[in-house]
């Protein structure tokens, strides 16, 4: 069985409560367990969060050469870390870029992503369900 990791990056612990009508309303949890339970016969999916830029990159590390894939939503990490678009380049496993909001209808620092020339794609503005079509995108590829 395929194995894929979501990695949440800063302030996204904070899912349901963190200005809901940009995030939706919906915490990270109930929304893993609903994925989870979604693909349960197609993937093993295991989810991390941090709001340490060193934690993720040693995330990416650890599973980047043996998991199937990683679906990385970086939150403010995605503008500012070098570092973090290094890991994923560092690594054989393909990493898919979310983001819940539509990033370029937002503030103009938000436009940018240090991550998107790193990773095999990005999906954003579909609220939560940018997850799903990140995994669907790695169920989908043929990145082996």
């Amino acid at each position: 069985m395929k194995k894929i990791l979501i990695i949440n990056g800063p302030n996204l612990n904070l899912l349901g409560k963190r200005e809901p009508s940009v995030y939706g309303a919906t915490s990270f949890e109930i929304y893993f367990s609903e994925l989870s339970l979604k693909y349960q016969d197609k993937v093993e999916l295991s989810y991390f969060q941090s709001n340490h830029e060193g934690d993720i990159i040693d995330k990416i590390h650890e599973v980047g050469f043996d998991w199937d894939g990683i679906v990385l939503n970086a939150g403010a990490y995605t503008h500012t870390s070098i570092a973090i678009s290094d890991a994923i380049k560092a690594v054989n496993t393909p990493v898919i870029e979310v983001h819940i909001s539509n990033t370029h209808q937002r503030e103009s620092f938000r436009h940018h992503s240090y991550l998107s020339a790193a990773v095999r794609g990005v999906i954003l503005g579909f609220g939560l369900d940018s997850y799903r079509l990140a995994i669907e995108a790695l169920l989908a590829e043929h990145f082996s």
